[in-house]
């Protein structure tokens, strides 16, 4: 069970439209910063321009990761390109860490080192430039935060998260701009650019260190494998469930779990028993993309393994004998087998209504089967 085609290419269409407005405002943005830094002589504003730069490098890397994200599985990824996804995450958050690197050691270098006549106030044209990325910034947050929602996309929740920083970091501009315009002090500037380098380094370090977490296979949260429990073991035929394991994908979830189901059903029940837990899952937790459902007649967690068992063919070369031995040959129909609790059980149907006439026979029949090596029980049935 997975995503179809058209729910992929929908992912990157939004996406896509998602990214493109906010390209075109972080780079409108970026220049004015920029350009306000330099005539309003505000090294917090020069530094927003910059950490707004790198937001454009991280919207080309989304729009990339997004493109391939969106590719059907094939035969050198046979789940899919969602791994893409949580890379170029990995990505972003790096060069997060990076801008904020370079952002903080310019910012130390001239509060610490400068001399103090070097030290210029901001005049207040950089408080308009400072204002004007709070409000772009936290529209495009709101903005890609509900597009993230709509098509669940970590990609577009971290890039959300992103021009949230910004925004924040924008707030602690305008502050130190207005504090050194204000209170004549000119280091204060400076401080707010070392505020926002922290502010970056440490969201990249966050985008950094989950990303890792996916990629190396980490479980999904302890709620949310609660409800998968919940909903699967609220499945009809479902006894228990046990072996659960998740991890995630590109921001989908990929599952596989271990249902008990009635150790007697055949095995196409037990299929479509299967066929339902997925159903039920794709129709009421809309992050999974893919789970595989393991059916077992009982729980081998607790019980013997069945492994070392004769199989079907051995088991057939020991009873044929012993159906022709009984005269029971001309009326076998079919053979079935329960293997359970580290032994076999055997169904054997027969066709004819006169088998009651021979009950020593048969009994004698079930007898001698029943010595046969890992054999617990040889059961009759006739068939009308």
């Amino acid at each position: 069970m997975s995503l179809s085609k058209i729910d992929k290419q929908r992912r990157y269409r939004i996406t896509r439209k998602t990214t493109f407005v906010g390209v075109w405002i972080n780079l409108f943005l970026a220049i004015s910063q920029l350009l306000g830094g330099i005539f309003a002589n505000s090294q917090a504003l020069l530094a927003d321009g910059l950490h707004t730069f790198s937001d454009l490098a991280g919207d080309f890397i989304v729009l990339f990761a997004a493109k391939i994200a969106s590719k059907e599985a094939d035969d050198d990824h046979h789940y899919g390109h969602g791994r893409f996804e949580t890379l170029a995450t990995v990505i972003l958050g790096l060069i997060l860490i990076m801008v904020a690197i370079g952002i903080a050691t310019k910012a130390m270098s001239y509060f610490f080192f400068s001399a103090p006549e070097a030290h210029i106030i901001p005049s207040n044209i950089a408080l308009i430039f400072a204002a004007l990325a709070i409000i772009s910034k936290e529209g495009l947050y709101h903005y890609t935060v509900a597009q993230a929602k709509e098509i669940n996309s970590d990609l577009l929740k971290a890039n959300a998260w992103h021009h949230r920083s910004d925004a924040m970091s924008s707030i602690m501009v305008f502050v130190g701009v207005l504090g050194a315009i204000v209170l004549q002090l000119p280091w204060l500037d400076s401080a707010a650019a070392i505020l926002v380098a922290i502010m970056i380094s440490i969201m990249g370090v966050n985008l950094v260190l989950n990303s890792v977490n996916e990629l190396l296979d980490s479980a999904v949260d302890t709620e949310t494998v609660q409800t998968l429990q919940e909903l699967i073991i609220s499945s009809e035929g479902v006894k228990n469930l046990h072996m659960l394991r998740t991890r995630r994908l590109g921001g989908r979830i990929y599952a596989d779990v271990h249902i008990q189901v009635d150790s007697y059903i055949s095995v196409s029940e037990g299929h479509l028993i299967a066929e339902k837990v997925m159903e039920q899952l794709a129709q009421q937790f809309e992050q999974m993309e893919d789970i595989t459902v393991h059916i077992d007649p009982e729980d081998d967690e607790v019980l013997s393994s069945c492994s070392s068992l004769a199989s079907r063919s051995q088991l057939q070369a020991q009873i044929e004998p012993l159906l022709t031995q009984f005269q029971l040959n001309e009326c076998f129909i079919r053979m079935q087998l329960h293997y359970l609790d580290a032994a076999i059980e055997i169904d054997i149907f027969l066709k004819g209504d006169n088998l009651s006439e021979n009950r020593l026979q048969l009994r004698r029949f079930c007898q001698a089967g029943e010595k046969i090596k890992d054999v617990s029980s040889v059961s009759l049935h006739q068939q009308l």
